[in-house]
């Protein structure tokens, strides 16, 4: 009873899979599948691979063998590698194998596994795009840190008192340094104030007073002189 639904079904699928149908024995087999991933570029070749079959005796009152196998000079894509994902997509075919014992199952099996390697190449890209908004909300944040600005607290009040401070206490020292290298440079001394102490110790007290009256034009013999004429 076994042989004889086997080859029924090898007929279901020669006419659904004209082309894609490949005769291994008479109880063994393999079907191209093309996968048609949403969202593929129109320059990408979309993934291919085969999905071999081979029935044991009592099929299909037991589960077929199957195996995925790349073609030969596939074209690689970002999304899907046979190599990789075979151990996955066949793993996931047992609850189909088990809720079809008994039924010929081969045409549910090659449309599950093909819906499945669709989804897994769409999971990895909706993946893959998650992680770029990601990035791209990460930057956007950081630039907007810079019209935010930092939130006051009075420890960062503080802080910025302390580095205003002696940022101005340092340009002050600058200006202070670039002035007196200014009048070296031109040979102009400092001028210096002396108290009136320093003055006295110097002998110079009566001579400043001297020096004055005749910066002001009036010597001070002169006005003795006046004065006696005019008492």
């Amino acid at each position: 009873m076994g042989r004889e639904e086997q080859v029924e079904e090898r007929e279901v699928l020669e006419s659904i899979f004209p082309d894609e149908i490949t005769d291994i024995s008479e109880t063994e087999y393999r079907i191209s599948v093309t996968l048609d991933p949403p969202n593929d570029a129109p320059d990408q070749e979309p993934p291919q691979f085969f999905l071999q079959v081979r029935y044991p005796a009592d099929y299909p009152d037991s589960a077929p063998h199957l195996d995925m196998i790349a073609p030969p000079n596939a074209a690689t894509h970002p999304a899907f590698s046979v190599a990789d994902d075979r151990e996955q997509l066949l793993a996931g075919l047992t609850d189909t194998i088990q809720e079809n014992l008994g039924m010929a199952m081969v045409f549910t099996l090659v449309s599950t596994l093909k819906e499945a390697a669709e989804q897994l190449i769409q999971d990895r890209r909706d993946a893959a795009a998650k992680v770029k908004e990601e990035e791209l909300l990460a930057a956007e944040r950081e630039e907007n840190k810079k019209f935010h600005g930092t939130p006051v607290t009075p420890e960062t009040f503080l802080k910025w008192r302390e580095d205003f401070l002696r940022e101005m206490a340092e340009k002050e020292q600058r200006e202070e340094e670039e002035r007196l290298a200014e009048l070296k440079k031109a040979k102009i001394k400092e001028p210096v104030k002396l108290t009136g102490r320093q003055l006295w110790e110097r002998g110079l007290a009566g001579k400043v007073d001297e020096d004055a009256e005749e910066e002001d034009g009036m010597p001070t013999e002169g006005m003795e002189k006046l004065q006696v004429e005019a008492a």
